[in-house]
């Protein structure tokens, strides 16, 4: 069984990577009217947390998301005036620098790789945590509460939607900035 909705706007992000669909989504949104309906099209399996983490931060109503081969179609409705909310930055950020420092100093400290699976094993940082984004809500309880985590994907992006998550329940957390797009420390690969 096929399942098809019809949507407002369909946005075409598919081949784009992190933060791509989102930016182009934010943008495509504000030409809707509220309640209106975008589908997202994205190939990025990153884009299903992505979205469900913007839409939450943003008081967008995240519908759901059909799976099509490879495609992605995410489906968000547009928040209405009072739905609505400027979208939350985390407060706490490190630099890449900074975070090399610590990591090269011997610093008792936990990096909270919260990038997909595949992403994460084609290279990443050594000794980091994966737990990708789409399933940190339901494993956050692995995480230690008496330990600063240092919160790392590729942008930025998914690690402040992880940073908020990690905070509202009770866990010490710094963004990493730029993350692994411009990490220039050594990597592993699994």
């Amino acid at each position: 069984m096929t399942t098809t909705f019809t949507a407002n706007q369909v946005l075409d992000c598919k081949g784009l990577a992190c933060p791509m669909p989102i930016v182009r989504t934010k943008k495509a949104i504000e030409a809707l009217k509220p309640g209106e309906v975008i589908e997202m099209q994205a190939t990025d399996k990153g884009s299903l947390a992505d979205i469900q983490g913007w839409a939450k931060n943003t008081g967008h109503q995240y519908l759901g998301t059909l799976h099509e081969g490879e495609v992605l179609k995410h489906y968000v409705r547009k928040a209405s005036a009072d739905e609505e909310k400027a979208e939350t930055m985390f407060g706490r950020t490190i630099s890449n620098d900074e975070l090399l420092a610590k990591l090269d100093a011997k610093e008792a400290i936990l990096v909270l790789d919260v990038r997909e699976p595949a992403e994460y094993g084609f290279g990443h940082i050594p000794g980091a945590l994966s737990i990708p984004l789409g399933e940190l809500e339901s494993r956050a309880g692995e995480l230690p509460k008496d330990k600063e985590l240092f919160v790392v994907c590729r942008t930025g992006k998914r690690s402040n939607f992880a940073c908020l998550l990690l905070e509202e329940k009770g866990y010490q957390v710094t963004n990493v900035l730029p993350g692994m797009l411009e990490w220039s420390g050594s990597r592993e690969e699994n």
